[in-house]
């Protein structure tokens, strides 16, 4: 397997693609709220509130396979929020540990204040420790704990609130 990676913004054509590896999170427990698989369909709006120029949403590929994907979204859908993004990141399951989520991240720090944004924030459960220490090599901080917010198979779950000023 090569080690090249590119990241290159998303098309239409990559959604399904993008949702295969999201839905791949839900079983884990770990990464998403939800508890079954979501519909490409379902995702159509989502992909198109993404914009190059404002809030991309950013595909990780390795030999021509996408293996990982990145999306900026509105905080809070206020005004006052327009340069606070929150970010997203999902690796394949046969991808993680390869270092493509590191890429994304990185990738999404240098490019931030092109896009007008300031500050970045992320939200993951307090139980996703690769994830945790991810954002947190990449100079996050922890801004916020919801204690028990999620219930998981009946297991309360806290959220982490990580957030990174530029």
């Amino acid at each position: 397997m090569s080690d090249t990676v590119a990241i290159r913004d998303a098309r239409e054509a990559d959604l399904a693609r993008i949702v295969a590896i999201y839905n791949e999170a839900i079983p884990g427990r770990r990464a998403t709220a939800d508890t079954e698989p979501v519909a490409v369909d379902s995702r159509a709006a989502w992909f198109r509130e993404h914009t190059p120029a404002r809030r991309p949403l950013w595909v990780a590929e390795r030999d021509g396979a996408i293996v990982g994907w990145l999306s900026f979204q509105d905080f809070y859908g206020r005004p006052a929020y327009g340069a606070t993004a929150e970010v997203s990141v999902y690796v394949s399951g046969a991808a993680q540990g390869g270092g493509i989520g590191g890429r994304l991240l990185s990738r999404a720090l240098e490019r931030a204040p092109a896009l007008g944004l300031t500050t970045l924030v992320g939200f993951i459960f307090a139980h996703n420790g690769p994830s945790v220490a991810l954002f947190e090599r990449h100079g996050f901080t922890r801004w916020g704990h919801l204690p028990r917010v999620a219930r998981l198979d009946g297991v309360e779950r806290d959220l982490l609130i990580v957030g990174r000023r530029l």
